[in-house]
């Protein structure tokens, strides 16, 4: 360790002022030495400053610039894209719409058809049970009256019918003495 200030009993301040006077002249160097430097370091920042010609104010503000261009010109695209989104979207929604209504039509005619469908299923079983009703009659009156030659003979017109009626009595009265003939 480095005494600063020697005692007065080990030495005397006539006998070494060599001493007393380095150590009381350090704290004065390094302070000096200290202060050149800083004047050094802001002579240069000044001389590189005034050189270079770019301050870092400029630049910065410069840069703040170029970030707010961008950031707007980013916000507008942003804007489009929004507002085309909005469009094309309106016109999902326009289109749905048309369907729905078309899909509601549909329904609608198909719900028609199915009724009438049903109207016609329910006319078709009533002409069936109608036609089954005639045959069983005209079965029972064609067994009834045992004439077999007339279920043979085709339909003909009413007036053919009855020019021709006379004929047929003929011809059943025939027909009857036939089997009765065998018989």
């Amino acid at each position: 360790m480095v005494e600063i200030m020697p005692s007065a009993s080990q030495h005397s301040y006539a006998s070494e002022p060599s001493h007393t006077w380095r150590i009381s002249q350090q704290p004065i160097m390094v302070a000096a030495a200290a202060l050149f430097l800083v004047v050094i370091g802001i002579g240069g920042i000044f001389t590189w400053r005034s050189y270079s010609g770019a301050t870092p104010e400029p630049e910065r503000l410069t840069a703040s610039r170029l970030q707010q261009a961008r950031v707007a010109q980013a916000s507008e695209q942003l804007i489009e894209k929004t507002k085309g989104i909005e469009a094309t979207q309106q016109q999902s929604i326009d289109q749905l719409q048309v369907v729905q209504d078309q899909l509601q039509t549909m329904q609608r005619l198909m719900t028609a058809q199915q009724n009438e469908a049903r109207k016609l299923n329910e006319q078709v079983g009533a002409l069936t049970s109608t036609l089954d009703t005639l045959r069983q009659s005209f079965a029972s009156t064609s067994a009834t009256d045992d004439k077999p030659a007339a279920r043979e003979q085709p339909r003909r017109s009413r007036s053919r019918t009855a020019a021709s009626k006379g004929r047929t009595k003929m011809k059943i009265v025939v027909q009857r003495k036939r089997p009765g003939a065998r018989g």
